[in-house]
């Protein structure tokens, strides 16, 4: 399994089962009228929402990404239910962000730029199809000066890109680069993203998968610093009651928040200060490894 290892016994949230319908691996575990196995699939847009109902005004759980893995268990209508491979995430997505699964493991590169059009061939006046965002993963078949062909069809911008062995390990530089994107609720790309997706795609580039929600995240990524904010370094995680954020240079948290409704950099007294009046604390935090 991903990381819905990660999650509480048999949370929705990752675990892709129903009333009607569950994953054959689960048979057993709940309760269900039947179990599939699923179909192996593959996110052929840019970015989808995932949404937690087959409706496109449902809540936005996560985000879907290029070329990410995507077991359906049950379509109904234009919409896919499943399960995404990258970090267990469930539910809803439009039938028409997949394709059939390509061969698996043939990816060569992935997207390092926080987005990049998608053109329909190598001209820079062309226009483009789409957008792929920071972590995207594709696999390059042609090179035709600045730009790089990939399998699923369409050109790239080659500095765009970097092999998959080509990791930042400084995950707050990552994360400053997403400086004044706007805050979405289940966001997960330079479009619009939530507090835990920020860490989540920060991490990422630096060669490390982890949980997508705040609160897993809170228990699983790295090691805890059991001394508290008091003992926080540069890039430690610091988690209240549904929120995480990043501290990014003594005395300063950056993070994904609804206060600025943006990615902000702010002092840490300030935020500490302005969520006590709220009655909430730091409660947690985590140093990456």
């Amino acid at each position: 399994m991903t990381t819905a290892d990660h999650a509480t016994a048999l949370d929705p949230r990752f675990y892709p089962y129903r009333a009607d319908i569950a994953a054959d691996w689960l048979a057993g575990h709940v309760h269900a009228a039947r179990f599939v196995p699923g179909q192996m699939t593959q996110v052929r847009v840019g970015c989808t929402a995932l949404r937690r109902s087959a409706d496109g005004r449902a809540s936005r759980d996560s985000d879907l990404l290029w070329g990410e893995v995507f077991i359906v268990y049950d379509r109904q209508g234009d919409w896919s239910w499943g399960q995404n491979q990258t970090d267990g995430y469930v539910g809803y997505v439009p039938s028409s962000a997949l394709m059939p699964l390509q061969e698996p493991g043939l990816a060569s590169h992935e997207v390092c730029a926080l987005r990049t059009p998608l053109l329909p061939q190598a001209d820079l006046k062309s226009a483009a199809m789409d957008y792929l965002h920071l972590s995207s993963r594709v696999q390059v078949i042609e090179r035709q000066g600045d730009y790089l062909e990939i399998a699923a069809g369409g050109w790239l911008y080659a500095p765009h890109l970097v092999p998959l062995t080509a990791i930042v390990s400084d995950h707050v530089a990552t994360a400053r680069r997403f400086m004044e994107t706007p805050y979405l609720w289940g966001g997960r790309s330079s479009f619009g993203l939530d507090c835990s997706a920020l860490v989540q795609l920060s991490l990422a580039r630096a060669g490390r998968a982890v949980a997508r929600d705040s609160d897993i995240q809170a228990k699983s990524i790295g090691t805890p610093v059991d001394e508290g904010v008091a003992a926080a370094s540069v890039g430690d995680l610091l988690f209240c009651d549904g929120h995480v954020g990043l501290l990014s240079a003594p005395g300063m948290l950056l993070h994904a928040n609804a206060y600025h409704m943006a990615v902000a950099e702010e002092p840490l007294p300030q935020f500490i200060d302005r969520i006590a009046a709220r009655g909430l604390e730091i409660t947690a935090v985590r140093r990456p490894q």
